[in-house]
C-alpha cells in the first residue's frame, strides 16, 4: 500500500525525492519521510500527515540536522509515504527507519515480525515503533558484518510476507540496496542518476525507462550503474522497458481533482481501450490466448475482485449468464480465496484489478491455478504482479488512475466485462455473428453518449447540494440497476464520508425500509426497462415513508413526478449497456458532494489506491 522510491545519482536527491512522492502519495498519506546520506552519516526526516502538511515544513526547518550550510553533495536517498498497518501514524512509526548503520523504506507486511523480535529482544536489540519494519532493520544489523547483498541474502531467508525494500548501508554511501517479493517495486535507468520506485509514475519526469524487479532479486543502484542479482549472488540479465504515455497524463491537466480529470477522459479511455479489442467489428482476445476453442473447453466461469473492481465483475455475471447462459460465480477476493471454492481445470478465473498489485486478488489467482485453473487478469498496469502470474492477460489500457476514487478504470473494467461477454457467448452459439456484431457496434456508440453527460453539470451539482448534509443515505435498484447502486454507493462514501449503503430495491420492505426517515436521502438507479415498474413501486415506498428521492433514469421514460424529488436524466442505449452510461452520474454526484463537504476527494482518509496487503 506504501510508495517507495530512492535516487543515487549526479544531482541533488532531496527535491527529487520529494517531487516522487508527492506522485506516490495515492499509496498512502498517513506520513511521509525521507533519508539521505550526508558526510558519511545517514540524516532521517520524517512526519506524520500528508507530505506538504508534515515533510516539506520539517525539511524547511532543517530537521534532524538533514541540511548543513552546503547541501549540493546529498546525492543519494531514500523516501516513503506511509499507509498505516502495523502501528498508528505518528512520527515514530513514520519511514525510513534505521538505527544508524541500516535505514530502511518497506512497502508490505512481515507476517512473522514478532518472532523476529522476539529473537532480536534476546540478542540485546530494542525497538522504538510498533512496526514490522524496525524488526527487518534489526534484523539487517545482526546479519550485517560490512557486506550488505549477504545481509539481504540472510534476512530475505527468514522474513515470510510480502514486501519491497529499499534499503541504504552506512559506509556506501553512493548505493541504494532493493529487493523484493510481491510488493511491486521497478528500477529506474536515468541519465543523471538512477532511481527505486514503487510505479513508474514517479519517476517519469526524470526517466522512461526501467526494469521490473522479480521476487526475490536483489538490485545493487549506483549513480553509473544497476545490477540484478540472485539470492545466490548470480548476476542476473534483465530486459529494459520504456514507459509508453507521457507525464501528462499523471498531472491534473487544469482540473481542481485528479478525480475530476480522470472522469472527463472516460469518453476517450472506453473509445481507444476497446479499439485494440475490436477487430473486423467482433471482439477478438487471440493476442492473449482466449480463443473460441478454449472459451468452449471452459465449464464454470469465476469472476474475483476487490471494491470497484468487484462490481464490474457483478456486471460481468449478469451479462455471460444473460446473454450467455453459462455459469458464473463472483465473489469479493478476500472472501473467495477461504471459501474452498469448487473451482478445477475445467474453468476459468477471471481476476479483475486496476493495479495488477491487489494482495487479495493475486492469491485468488495463485489459488485458482492450484486447482488447475485457467487464469486472466484484467488489469491496468504492464506487467504487473497479476499480469505476470496470470496465464492469460487483457490490458485495460486507461493509462494512470491517480485518483483514489477509481472512475475510469472502473468504467474500463465494466467495458472489458462486455466485450468478454461477447466473446464467449458467440464462441458457444448463444447468438450469432450478426447479433455478436450489432453488440460490438452500440457499445462503440457508448463514448459519445458519456461525453455528452459531461457538458452539462448542473443536475449533478444541485443533486449533491440536496445530498451533502446527510448522515446516512440509500443507493437502490434492481438488476445491472443494483449492481450499479452498489458501486454508486462505494464512490459517495469513500470520499463524502457520507455512510452509505445499497440495496436491491425489492428487499427494502425486508428490514431496510425501517431506516427512513425524513432525514434519509435515497438515490434510485432506474434504467432497466422490464424492472421499470417495480422499481418505481418501491421508489415510491420510501417516498411514502418521508425519504428525499433523487431518481437516475432515462430521460424518454414517463415517471409521476410525485415518486421524486430530483430526477437526473441519461440518454438513450439498450437495457444491458446502462451500466457504463449511469456510473458517470454517479461518479460526479459522489464528487460534488465530497466538494461540497470540504473533503479530500483525491486522497480520501485512511484510504490508498493500491492495496498490497491482505
Amino acid at each position: 500500500m506504501c510508495g517507495i522510491v530512492g535516487f543515487t545519482g549526479q544531482k541533488p536527491c532531496v527535491d527529487i525525492l520529494i517531487e516522487s512522492l508527492k506522485r506516490l502519495e495515492y499509496r498512502g498519506y498517513d506520513s511521509a519521510g525521507i533519508a539521505v546520506f550526508e558526510n558519511g552519516s545517514i540524516r532521517t526526516a520524517k512526519a506524520k500527515g500528508k507530505i506538504n502538511e508534515g515533510l516539506v515544513p520539517l525539511i524547511n526547518r532543517g530537521a534532524d540536522n538533514l541540511y548543513s550550510t552546503d547541501f549540493s553533495h546529498q546525492t543519494c536517498g531514500i523516501g516513503h509515504t506511509r499507509w498505516a498497518t502495523h502501528g498508528e501514524p505518528s512520527d515514530v512509526n513514520s519511514h525510513p527507519i534505521g538505527n544508524g548503520r541500516v535505514t530502511i523504506v518497506h512497502n508490505g507486511i512481515i507476517e512473522n515480525y514478532r518472532e523476529i523480535k522476539e529473537f532480536l529482544i534476546g540478542a540485546g536489540y530494542s525497538f522504538e515503533s510498533e512496526t514490522d519494519t524496525e524488526t527487518v532493520v534489526k534484523l539487517l544489523d545482526y546479519y550485517y558484518d560490512g557486506d550488505p547483498v549477504e545481509a539481504i541474502i540472510k534476512v530475505c531467508a527468514e522474513i515470510k510476507g510480502a514486501y519491497a525494500l529499499g534499503i541504504l548501508f552506512r559506509g556506501f554511501p553512493d548505493t541504494i540496496y532493493a529487493v523484493k517479493k510481491e510488493s511491486p517495486l521497478i528500477v529506474g535507468d536515468g541519465k543523471t542518476g538512477n532511481f527505486i520506485a514503487s510505479d513508474v509514475a514517479a519517476i517519469m519526469e526524470y526517466t522512461k525507462d526501467y526494469y521490473l524487479l522479480e521476487a526475490g532479486e536483489i538490485a545493487v543502484i549506483r549513480p553509473d550503474s544497476i545490477n540484478f542479482l540472485d539470492i545466490h549472488r548470480r548476476h542476473v540479465e534483465k530486459k529494459l522497458k520504456t514507459v509508453d504515455w507521457d507525464i501528462s497524463a499523471a498531472k491534473k491537466g487544469g482540473y481542481e481533482h485528479f478525480m475530476l480529470k480522470e472522469i472527463h477522459e472516460q469518453p476517450s479511455v472506453l473509445a481507444s481501450s476497446m479499439a485494440v479489442r475490436i477487430k473486423g467489428g467482433l471482439p477478438d482476445f487471440s493476442d492473449c490466448g482466449l480463443s473460441p476453442e478454449k472459451i468452449n473447453s471452459y465449464n464454470k466461469f469465476f469472476i474475483v475482485g476487490c471494491g470497484s473492481a468487484m462490481h464490474a465483475g457483478i456486471v460481468g455475471k449478469s451479462l455471460l449468464e444473460g446473454l450467455g447462459r453459462v455459469p458464473v460465480t463472483v465473489d469479493i477476493a478476500s472472501e473467495w480465496r477461504y471459501s474452498d471454492p469448487l473451482i478445477d481445470e475445467n474453468d476459468l478465473c477471471i481476476v479483475i484489478s486496476q493495479s495488477g498489485e491487489t494482495a487479495d486478488t493475486l492469491a485468488a489467482l495463485k489459488l485458482a491455478k492450484e486447482r488447475g485453473a485457467d487464469t486472466l487478469a484484467v488489469v491496468n498496469v504492464v506487467g504487473s504482479t497479476i499480469a505476470r502470474a496470470a496465464d492469460m492477460v487483457i490490458y485495460m489500457s486507461a493509462g494512470p488512475e491517480i485518483s483514489v476514487c477509481s472512475t475510469k478504470a472502473y468504467a474500463v473494467q465494466v467495458e472489458m466485462m462486455y466485450l468478454i461477454a461477447f466473446a464467449v457467448t458467440f464462441a458457444k452459439g448463444k447468438i450469432t455473428e450478426e447479433k455478436c456484431r450489432e453488440y460490438t457496434a452500440e457499445l462503440q456508440k457508448l463514448p459519445e453518449l458519456v461525453s455528452k453527460l459531461l457538458e452539462d453539470k448542473a443536475d449533478y451539482q444541485y443533486a449533491a447540494s440536496h445530498i451533502m448534509s446527510a448522515e446516512s443515505l440509500l443507493y437502490i435498484g434492481r438488476g445491472l440497476d443494483y449492481a450499479l447502486s452498489m458501486e454508486g454507493s462505494l464512490k459517495l462514501k469513500e470520499i463524502s464520508y457520507i455512510h452509505s449503503e445499497s440495496y436491491a430495491a425489492g428487499e427494502l420492505k425486508h428490514g431496510t425500509i425501517s431506516l427512513i426517515t425524513e432525514d434519509t436521502p435515497v438515490i434510485a438507479v432506474a434504467t432497466q426497462t422490464a424492472l421499470l415498474d417495480k422499481t418505481i413501486s418501491n421508489i415510491k415506498e420510501v417516498k411514502a415513508r418521508g425519504a428525499k428521492v433523487v431518481l437516475v433514469t432515462r430521460a424518454a421514460q414517463t415517471i409521476d413526478e410525485k415518486a421524486y424529488d430530483i430526477r437526473v436524466n441519461l440518454p438513450e442505449a439498450l437495457d444491458i449497456f446502462m451500466p457504463i452510461i449511469t456510473c458517470v452520474p454517479l461518479q460526479l454526484i459522489a464528487y460534488y458532494t465530497a466538494v461540497l463537504r470540504g473533503t479530500d476527494v483525491d486522497m480520501p482518509r485512511n484510504l490508498a489506491k493500491s492495496v498490497t496487503v491482505e
